[in-house]
């Protein structure tokens, strides 16, 4: 197997103008995760689409539980925030039509509202001007979107004129180039996901009615509480060679940052714990670098907070029964290290359209799509 390295894309010539639509836990975190990136000043943040008002805004952007104070200087203006010197326009719209995308000459817009899925509802964005457009959530369906995107695993085959990309879950970019490495290297018969998902905030902090999962009523800060997942499905998306074969469980865990998946695999070839973390280790060390590590320290989960990656392997968790049933137990910051490909994404695929630009009628390039 040759996995891809994370992407290095030639600097742009001029500072890409970047939207952010939705300005909550990944918005925030993608926002900080460029001002922290050294590749910072070929991009540039002009426009936040939040219904929040302003000074909340600014606060929450100032001040952070999970990851501490904002690395810069943060204010707000008249007519939205200045951080470090440079204006950022913010808006308060409720619906895509609403903002005049093509007004502010933007080039990207990060979508990380969550609320929009299915194509015509995304669709309502290029409508509205808004020329590519960056998903924090998978698509209802692979037909939804141009690509799902797991970086380092299909980053090159993103299409240069695709107008709506998914950069998956932080759940799917944590486990996809763990299984295509296993897959590649010992074969897969069966694999069962079970994610520890710290608490979202779709969930109350006391029992109360807010939502149809009779489970997801109860106090996120008081109990274990198993909810569904559409892993299973976003995985055998990007690995088809594993349809039919995977099975997922997500638990939610009363902490507030930092997640776990137990992975439990059928393989199709002998091993021991021993090759198995050797394995990890070296492509953590090599051809993942920047995307996976690889650990036998004892963590607990706090230790990866603010942590890049997609996902940390403790070795030291590493059992195999007999000689094919492998476990495995993964770490990763569920916000950080999502944040952290979002941004890997959005300079691969910048690169992509410098070199090939979307046409401005992307109905009538992709007619029938």
């Amino acid at each position: 197997m040759n996995p891809s390295p994370p992407p290095v894309p030639p600097a742009p010539a001029a500072p890409t103008r970047i939207a952010i639509n939705g300005y909550g836990r990944i918005g925030r975190c993608y926002l900080r995760a460029l001002s922290e990136s050294p590749h910072r000043p070929d991009y540039r943040v002009v426009a936040i689409n939040e219904p929040a008002d302003l000074a909340s805004i600014a606060y929450l952007t100032r001040f952070d539980s999970t990851h501490g104070r904002f690395p810069g200087h943060v204010e707000s203006a008249s007519e939205g925030l200045v951080i470090d010197g440079e204006p950022i326009a913010v808006s308060h719209a409720t619906t895509p039509e609403a903002v005049d995308w093509a007004a502010m000459g933007i080039d990207l817009v990060v979508e990380c509202s969550g609320q929009y899925g299915d194509r015509r509802a995304l669709q309502r964005f290029l409508d509205a001007g808004c020329p590519r457009l960056l998903l924090s959530h998978p698509g209802n369906s692979g037909a939804d979107v141009d690509a799902t995107v797991v970086v380092g695993v299909n980053h090159r085959q993103l299409p240069a004129d695709a107008r709506i990309v998914s950069n998956a879950s932080c759940t799917t970019n944590a486990v996809v180039p763990l299984l295509a490495l296993l897959e590649h290297e010992f074969g897969l018969e069966q694999v069962l996901l079970t994610t520890l998902h710290s608490v979202m905030n779709d969930q109350p902090l006391i029992d109360g009615y807010h939502h149809t999962d009779l489970r997801r009523t109860r106090s996120a800060m008081q109990s274990i509480i198993p909810v569904s997942t559409g892993l299973a499905r976003g995985v055998e998306r990007l690995l088809p060679a594993l349809a039919g074969k995977v099975h997922a469980k997500a638990i939610r865990v009363p902490t507030h940052n930092v997640s776990a998946i137990d992975l439990v695999l059928a393989l199709c070839r002998d091993t021991d714990a021993a090759s198995v973390n050797r394995l990890l280790r070296e492509a953590a060390e090599g051809p993942f670098a920047g995307l996976l590590a690889w650990s036998d320290e004892p963590h607990a989960s706090i230790d990866f907070n603010h942590d890049p990656h997609s996902a940390i392997i403790d070795g030291g968790q590493t059992r195999v029964s007999g000689s094919r049933l492998l476990s495995l137990m993964v770490w990763f910051d569920n916000e950080w290290g999502f944040a952290n490909r979002m941004l890997d994404l959005t300079r691969h695929w910048r690169g992509l359209w410098a070199a090939a630009p979307a046409p401005a009628d992307f109905r009538t390039a992709h007619s029938g799509a």
